[in-house]
């Protein structure tokens, strides 16, 4: 895999409101050989007017290389460096002006895992975090001390119950950590729904939104 260092290199892709004049803001992580443009899409499909829209890319649309329950150190450096990349998404759309209560973050599959793990070590109170077809990342009994509370953070998991890439018993554990963070957690498994975003997680993300701003 390219060097990690090359996810900074890469500027998000910008879309919905100006940063400068936004209510609200969304930065959209994409997953494992998808892009920006492809959540940009995701994006303007639920986001209102008035809100701005941050799409990140990673170094050869891949965040990391392993599955993200490997071994923590088999996916570094790139992890580290992904979730900085988010990081620095995050302090991009604070310095615009936006505060916290109103930043969703949103990923798909490798970005649905990157979005909860950051939303878990950098635990504070955030508008929302959405997690389509993913979970915390590492092996089973990796010790999950996280510190910070996400206060009653609204928090969104859709997966399938057979998704070939997501253990649900991952999903379903998850939910339980983040709800111990203090998380709102509406966590829904689907029947056979394989790995995918549906209407019905759409909508729910549509009612988050309306909440932001």
């Amino acid at each position: 895999m390219a060097n990690p260092s090359l996810h900074q290199a890469y500027r998000p892709l910008l879309g919905g409101a100006a940063l400068a004049s936004a209510k609200a803001a969304i930065i959209l992580v994409h997953g494992r050989g998808g892009d920006a443009e492809n959540m940009m899409d995701l994006g303007l499909a639920v986001a209102d007017d008035d809100i701005a829209l941050v799409a990140l890319r990673a170094a050869n649309n891949t965040w990391y290389p392993e599955r993200f329950m490997a071994p923590i150190a088999q996916n570094e450096p790139w992890l580290s460096s992904a979730l900085q990349s988010v990081s620095d998404a995050v302090d991009l759309v604070i310095a615009a002006g936006i505060q916290r209560e109103y930043l969703m973050l949103m990923g798909f599959s490798q970005g649905a895992c990157l979005s909860m793990e950051f939303a878990a070590r950098n635990a504070t109170r955030y508008g929302a975090v959405v997690g389509l077809s993913g979970g915390l990342i590492g092996p089973d009994g990796t010790p999950r001390d996280y510190a910070g509370s996400l206060a009653g953070t609204p928090v969104f998991l859709g997966c399938s119950d057979r998704d070939p890439h997501i253990p649900v018993e991952r999903v379903n554990e998850s939910a339980t950590m983040l709800t111990a963070l203090g998380g709102e957690i509406d966590a829904r498994i689907y029947g056979g729904m394989g790995h995918i975003i549906i209407d019905d997680e759409i909508n729910a993300v549509r009612a988050l939104v309306g909440n932001l701003s």
